[in-house]
């Protein structure tokens, strides 16, 4: 094999990809990636070391908690195809590596006359390679150098649910919000990795103390958007066009957003909306931009035709990127923790200064109006304060049997023809239930004409995927009001999967005690049958079916 990865959904077979990857990463990138983590759980067991011994350097910390971050997203499915950026940041995780390990090491020589050196493991002490080395290096440390596969598989799904984490503290990171304790977490499960004498039940538990910061990194993330932009609210968002050239933003960061708007204020140009960064159109600080048109097109994977027939600049903030055809290669702008290569990057921030898209704009008073490709409006923006302060309505229509079901479809969207079950399990669900959902997956019927309930939608969007929180929220609110158990509700949860962010929104659920999740379209690859055993006894985790078996075993 030239390189193992089975991370996400496409893997290969289902089993994984071993020559390239379905997502287009190629295998070097692959190996990079495998490295570049490999260094991080090297420096996360440093700290560990040294936390055991009361050694706990503050400058030190900050210095480092935002590199594993940032490094950790982009190895984040779809985020970033760039050698170039991951050969820098294992340069980088090497130099940090050898710091931490000096200062830790001298600290405790100083306090305890140990040397710890003796106590690392080799992912610890490695300090140095040549970039020469870096490939061959990255095929002894990468994902089948664990040769158990049970153990494999929980250490996987462990740092799949972290990558999850950091993508979503990134986020809350860059609107100032931080929590110590998710930082101590993220290093304590990455060491945990190296231990080869971690048992299956030990594992467990690490997966499901994942899950529980899963909840916590979700929750601060929606107080970082809250407190920045405002609650979410119902709100018509446009998909047609306007006259004037546009600008077109798609990926996750609302800071990114933030920005955007105000460079291109008064500009003669329109911004608009694609994939994951629909739900911004439900802020209602961005709102108050009248060159904010709204939504262009849909899913990520759609974004070969969409981004071609846009005409004017993309640009990606974080992942769902694919590889770009050559007809808007120069229009298409990469930043933060994205990239790609021959795509040009938008550098980060200076310190208390915005982005520069000047680039962008500049580019974009060229070009021609968006083509449309569709006109009306799509509604969203049904987070858990909205929801919540209808609660008594909503309430009522279950007691009166006007609602019956509510069905979380939350999840990603994805490019495989085995998606069209999520569009028809929509269609077919009786008109008495409701869908809530968050994330892109969202796209395969939220054009649907699915009604209305006493004036409730029967799809209320909560928004990206980074969103899922709300759907938690209400479901947790509603379990106290009607004093029932989580699982005794009239939810039920049909979830469809892709990459890592999904894999701590289940694994979040698990912790919050949610059971009997269908996951699809395909069970993960990394799930070895004996670990697929467990959570289905466990949790009653199962996959799908076909629509109509799956309406009749979860609806009734």
């Amino acid at each position: 094999m030239s390189m193992f990865c089975f991370q996400c959904q496409e893997a290969a077979k289902n089993q994984g990809c071993s020559v390239k990857g379905v997502c287009g990463k190629e295998e070097q990138v692959s190996n990079l990636q495998d490295l570049l983590l490999y260094n991080l759980k090297g420096i996360s067991e440093i700290i560990q070391v040294g936390k055991n011994y009361n050694i706990y350097n503050d400058g030190l910390r900050k210095k480092i908690n935002s590199f594993i971050t940032k490094s950790l997203f982009a190895t984040i499915t779809n985020v970033n195809f760039s050698d170039d950026y991951f050969i820098d940041k294992i340069i980088e995780s090497f130099e940090i590596k050898s710091d931490v390990l000096e200062v830790i090491a001298n600290q405790v020589k100083e306090n305890t006359g140990a040397d710890i050196h003796d106590e690392l493991h080799p992912a610890a002490s490695l300090k140095s390679l040549d970039p020469n080395q870096f490939q061959e290096k990255a095929k002894e440390v990468g994902i089948l150098s664990t040769g158990d596969a049970d153990i494999r598989s929980l250490k996987e799904l462990l740092i799949y649910g972290i990558k999850g984490i950091a993508a979503y503290y990134h986020h809350a990171n860059m609107l100032n919000y931080f929590d110590e304790s998710i930082d101590d977490f993220i290093e304590e499960g990455l060491a945990s990795t190296l231990d080869d004498k971690k048992s299956v039940n030990e594992l467990i538990g690490l997966v499901l103390k994942c899950g529980e910061f899963g909840v916590k990194v979700m929750a601060l993330l929606d107080k970082a958007n809250t407190d920045s932009y405002g609650n979410p609210e119902p709100t018509e968002v446009n998909i047609g066009v306007g006259t004037n050239p546009g600008i077109l933003i798609s990926g996750h960061d609302l800071k990114d957003m933030e920005e955007l708007l105000k460079q291109t204020e008064n500009l003669g140009i329109d911004v608009y909306t694609h994939g994951e960064m629909l739900p911004a159109n439900y802020y209602p600080k961005f709102k108050q931009y009248s060159h904010f048109k709204g939504n262009y097109g849909g899913s990520w994977w759609r974004q070969h035709d969409e981004f071609e027939r846009f005409n004017g600049p993309i640009l990606m903030t974080t992942n769902c990127l694919i590889k770009p055809k050559e007809t808007y290669i120069n229009r298409i702008f990469t930043t933060g923790v994205a990239g790609f290569e021959g795509v040009a990057h938008i550098p980060d921030r200076e310190e208390g200064k915005e982005k520069n898209f000047s680039k962008i704009l500049e580019l974009a008073k060229t070009c021609n109006p968006p083509t449309e490709i569709e006109t009306g409006t799509i509604v969203g923006g049904f987070a858990h304060n909205y929801v919540l302060s209808i609660a008594d309505k909503i309430l009522d229509a279950v007691k009166s049997g006007a609602i019956k079901k509510f069905i979380v479809m939350a999840g990603c969207d994805g490019r495989h023809n085995t998606r069209d079950y999520y569009t028809g399990f929509a269609k077919e669900l009786p008109e008495d239930t409701i869908i809530l959902t968050a994330g892109c997956a969202k796209f395969r019927y939220n054009k649907l004409k699915l009604k209305d309930i006493g004036g409730i939608p029967r799809v209320l969007d909560a928004g990206q995927c980074n969103d899922s929180y709300s759907l938690a929220v209400i479901a947790l609110k509603l379990a106290e009001v009607l004093k029932v158990d989580i699982n005794e509700l009239p939810i039920v949860y049909n979830i469809a999967w892709y990459e890592q962010k999904a894999v701590i929104v289940l694994l979040s659920l698990l912790y919050l005690g949610v059971k009997n999740i269908h996951l699809g379209p395909s069970l993960p690859a990394f799930l070895s049958p004996n670990v697929i055993n467990i959570l289905v006894e466990k949790f009653g985790i199962s996959g799908i079916n076909d629509v109509k078996s799956d309406i009749k075993t979860l609806i009734g």
